[in-house]
């Protein structure tokens, strides 16, 4: 048996049936005992459900006799700066992130900031939980302590800044968290979009990665004449990007633009992480400036720590995590804006646009991810690579999270979701006609499974 909202990467449902107060409870009740501390940091987005969970995961924390720091509203990357700077061995950011307004969640950290995953514990509070394991009140209760540190993380992310006077920037903020910093950080330079807190999202979802709801920000940019426009998720671990000609970036295209900044401007010329689903362009730009590409499974549980195990420079995903060395090998929507935001204010006064940028970084037609309902992922995904690699000469192939198969001129990437009955397909070939092609074969083959 399994609880709904117990993931890979986190705890994350819809509020009041997969994630309630009393799973919550319980599940900070046993972090203490799970982690091996009894001081925990605790913070929390701006979602309408997240005042009860927070209430429930004090109490839950301080029955079991933990000390309690509380940083109230919070971004999760900020979370993970305190528990890694302050020296915390483990913390709970309440957010669901990016999901619907009906959703919410807890992020769990442990010492370094650390991801506590379902392989790293998330399995064991379950288990705890399901075997209905008794949660008295400790004899000395612990206490709270609200624990104000914003100057000093905005000093610290103003170190990264330079001189973007030169820039028009839109940014939106989905009213989500990084509403809290963005003002302080960027000042009045940019012109905002929905930069106030509402966790009801009566603008647009604060997912970024949905098409429709980047569209304000296109609108704005293309109105405003804006050189770029910058768009943060729920609790600000991501961002995407906008050109001047109101074109969506692909974040895994993000990853060889910082090598801008880490390598032609700082000389580290180190190893880059990327998830398995990155493009090529990512590899093919900054292999030649002397990064070392390492590739891994998709999600913070698996990025993070294997950044810090490599130690790498930067690395990021196609879901627009950025991660690096410089931030405790930890995601930072707007650490990776700063940054971005540099590189494009330097690109600007040598009179390259965002545009022009990233038309050379991008060599490659890409599909993105397509969903297929499957019950039996493993036949399917098997079958997928068999049917490619029987025809064709493959050129590398990695079987770590799912299978990505590499080809002269194409590749693919299939993978099951971690979350949901989900087969995720995605392509990318060095023309469209190709890659329409490949994927009308994969809809073929995967069509025989649902």
């Amino acid at each position: 048996m399994k609880l709904k909202a117990f993931h890979a990467y986190d705890i994350r449902g819809h509020f009041g049936t997969d994630l309630t107060v009393g799973i919550a409870y319980k599940v900070a009740y046993f972090l203490p005992e799970l982690l091996d501390t009894r001081r925990i940091l605790v913070g929390r987005d701006m979602r309408l459900s997240s005042p009860a969970l927070h209430d429930a995961v004090i109490r839950g924390l301080l029955d079991a006799g933990a000390e309690v720091w509380d940083l109230g509203l919070s971004t999760t990357p900020f979370v993970y700066y305190v528990t890694a700077r302050h020296g915390f061995k483990a913390s709970i950011q309440i957010t669901a992130s990016h999901n619907p307004k009906e959703d919410n969640g807890l992020k769990v950290s442990r010492e370094l900031a650390l991801p506590v995953g379902y392989d790293t514990g998330l399995s064991t509070i379950e288990q705890w939980i399901l075997e209905e394991r008794p949660t008295p009140v400790a004899e000395e209760r612990g206490t709270v302590h609200e624990y104000d540190v914003r100057d000093e993380y905005v000093e610290f992310l103003s170190g990264f800044k330079q001189d973007f006077s030169n820039l028009k920037i839109g940014m939106d903020c989905s009213n989500g968290m990084a509403s809290i910093f963005v003002h302080r950080l960027f000042g009045e330079q940019p012109v905002y979009l929905y930069d106030t807190l509402d966790g009801s999202f009566p603008n647009h979802e604060a997912n970024p990665f949905q098409p429709e709801n980047v569209v304000d920000l296109q609108k704005l940019v293309i109105a405003e004449k804006c050189d770029v426009g910058v768009i943060y998720d729920g609790d600000a671990d991501r961002v995407m990007f906008i050109d001047e000609t109101g074109r969506f970036i692909a974040p895994d295209l993000i990853i060889a633009l910082l090598g801008e900044y880490f390598i032609k401007e700082k000389g580290e010329k180190g190893i880059v992480l990327q998830d398995i689903r990155s493009s090529k362009s990512v590899a093919e730009y900054l292999e030649p400036l002397g990064a070392e590409i390492a590739m891994w499974k998709v999600g913070r549980a698996f990025a993070a720590p294997r950044l810090r195990e490599l130690d790498g420079v930067w690395g990021g995903e196609v879901a627009g995590h950025y991660y690096f060395r410089d931030f405790f090998y930890c995601d930072s929507g707007l650490l990776a804006g700063v940054m971005v935001l540099n590189i494009l204010a330097k690109l600007k006064r040598a009179g390259i646009r965002f545009s022009e940028i990233m038309n050379r970084i991008k060599h490659y037609e890409n599909s993105g991810e397509i969903n297929f309902r499957v019950e039996d992922k493993k036949a399917a995904m098997d079958a997928v690579k068999d049917h490619f690699m029987e025809a064709e000469k493959s050129t590398a192939f990695y079987d770590f999270d799912g299978y990505r198969v590499e080809f002269g001129n194409w590749w693919f990437n299939v993978r099951p979701s971690n979350t949901e009955p989900y087969l995720r397909f995605l392509c990318e070939a060095n023309s469209q006609e190709l890659l329409e092609q490949k994927v009308a074969e994969a809809r073929s083959v995967i069509g025989r499974f649902v």
